[in-house]
């Protein structure tokens, strides 16, 4: 059985995705695509490309099976539709990506001036134009290929390291190649990078080549770490310069009046968004995606349109995002702008174009996952906190419907991080129109449910509550309503409410793997347990 290997995959629709080859690499080319086919869940003819290191790390068409590293990329294109494209002054030809099967391909449209009165085609409404390519930080930080005469260079010192255990003293110009490479491969994940995951790229960097620890530093890598903090925040005022959207928004010009510093209100994905302000799709400005919102707001309304609502809001993603990073605007304004966006098919779209991970799914299988091993530390906890989730046991013991041990066991997390589960999910029983509605103004961030009577086993109404308002009604369980609810904090940017920091904390550290490396000591103290 060989050692793992562990791919990034990149697909049609910008997401990226990671592929695990557990018992090694294949015997060819042939095999690596049963295994793309397999697990992305891709169909039709296409190709793979590697990152070609030699050649600028452009994607290059993979022929022989030695072009594939653990921990490389490896990128998806269609063979069944070539298109054209200038490039160079000359004419050549492209391959559009694969699409996934779920996602909506523009050429299943038969008539493109159905689009909002034929103002918009669907050529232009490809998902490939308006996602990003960014995944989340990698748990192992892969070093770059540097360029051919800085590899030269390493490749002689490592050679006497070996030998004699010499280190190098780089010279400013290999420096600079090594620190460049580095930042590049940095911000194909973030612009923001933390302490901590600056350090895991330093000692990723010794640990690659062993010829540049600094024998004068503790951690062996001290100046790398401190150069390449001053290289990316240099290399940000670049990007700013440029009019990267991610960093302007930092810009001083756009701090208020009277508090433009830099550490003032700094904007940055800080629960592990991937795209958290992307740039506007090619060929779009910010007038051309504001039209394209005032079409949005007519095409909701109308029947069998779904897919082109789908379309477009994929299409105006960029402009959404900016709007809710740059004003935050109140929820009732912005769901007055932007309807479409609160149903649940869209919340997790939504949900997948910020952190390339799926909502839905992933929350409810994690649920189901690690259900039994809290039920177990559910029984072992002790105090008033053990009081009350022997009442969420004896609950789930009476009840075989999966939905409610879902409920159950999301009640039970409250519970045992310290949290009253009655601020995430409040039951109205038998209260009359008047004082429901009174009540869901008085509440910022919560869950409604609406029953007739106490005994009653189906609610008349479960839905969503932000600031005293009612954003989503209808849907069919408590479990889904808080999975559309973390998915709303997102796509809104909303701050965790205080009173259920911790649970909203486990929901996404725990339960979807988000920034999971870094938790609170409640949620460390969970995880530690969870796992044993």
């Amino acid at each position: 059985m060989g050692t793992p290997v562990i791919l990034k995959i990149i697909l049609t629709d910008g997401s990226s995705q990671r592929l695990t080859l557990s018992h090694g690499l294949p015997a060819s080319v042939d095999d690596v695509m049963v295994e793309v086919k397999k697990q992305c869940g891709l169909q039709g003819n296409f190709r793979l490309q590697f990152k070609d290191s030699l050649f600028g790390n452009e994607f290059l068409n993979l022929s022989s099976i030695s072009e594939v590293e653990d921990q490389g990329t490896l990128k998806v294109f269609d063979m069944s539709r070539p298109t054209t494209m200038q490039h160079d002054d000359e004419r050549s030809t492209v391959l559009n990506p694969v699409l996934k099967p779920q996602a909506f391909s523009p050429s299943s449209v038969n008539d493109s001036s159905s689009l909002s009165g034929g103002s918009v085609h669907t050529d232009v409404l490809s998902s490939s134009e308006s996602s990003s390519s960014r995944s989340s930080w990698p748990a192992v930080f892969h070093v770059p290929k540097f360029s051919y005469d800085a590899e030269l260079q390493l490749q002689q010192a490592s050679l006497a390291y070996i030998q004699n255990g010499t280190v190098l003293i780089p010279d400013p110009k290999l420096k600079s190649a090594i620190l460049d490479g580095l930042v590049q491969e940095i911000v194909q994940y973030k612009f923001y990078v933390s302490d901590k995951e600056m350090e895991q790229v330093a000692q990723s960097l010794i640990k690659t080549h062993p010829c540049l620890t600094e024998k004068g530093s503790c951690t062996g890598c001290g100046g790398w770490k401190t150069s390449l903090k001053y290289k990316l925040s240099n290399y940000r005022t670049h990007l700013r310069k440029l009019g990267c959207p991610e960093v302007t928004v930092n810009s001083l010009k756009n701090k208020p009046a009277g508090k433009r510093s830099a550490a003032f209100g700094l904007k940055k994905a800080k629960r592990a968004e991937v795209n958290f302000c992307p740039t506007y799709p090619s060929a779009e400005t910010e007038e051309s995606l504001e039209a394209m919102q005032k079409d949005l707001l007519l095409d909701v309304k109308k029947r069998n349109n779904r897919e082109v609502v789908k379309l477009k809001m994929e299409k105006t993603f960029a402009h959404r995002r900016h709007e809710v990073v740059r004003d935050g605007p109140i929820v009732e304004d912005f769901m007055a702008r932007w309807p479409a966006l609160f149903e649940v098919s869209e919340i997790n779209a939504e949900f997948k174009r910020i952190t390339t991970v799926p909502l839905q799914s992933k929350f409810l299988s994690q649920l189901d996952l690690h259900s039994d091993n809290l039920m177990k530390l559910f029984q072992k906890r002790g105090g008033q906190p053990g009081e009350r989730l022997k009442t969420i046991i004896a609950q789930m013991a009476d009840c075989d419907d999966v939905d409610v041990r879902r409920e159950c066991i999301i009640k039970g997390v409250c519970i045992y991080m310290g949290e009253d589960p009655e601020n995430l999910v409040r039951e109205y029983v038998g209260m009359d129109e008047d004082a429901i509605n009174e009540a869901i103004e008085d509440t910022t961030v919560g869950i409604y449910v609406l029953k007739e009577h106490a005994s009653s086993d189906e609610p008349e109404d479960t839905g969503i509550v932000l600031e005293g308002m009612k954003v989503l009604q209808d849907l069919d369980t408590v479990a889904l309503a808080v999975a559309m609810l973390f998915g709303l904090m997102y796509s809104l940017n909303l701050s965790y409410p205080a009173g259920l920091h911790y649970t909203f904390e486990v929901v996404q550290k725990i339960f979807m793997e988000l920034d999971g490396g870094k938790l609170s000591t409640k949620a460390l103290a969970l995880k530690n347990r969870l796992f044993q």
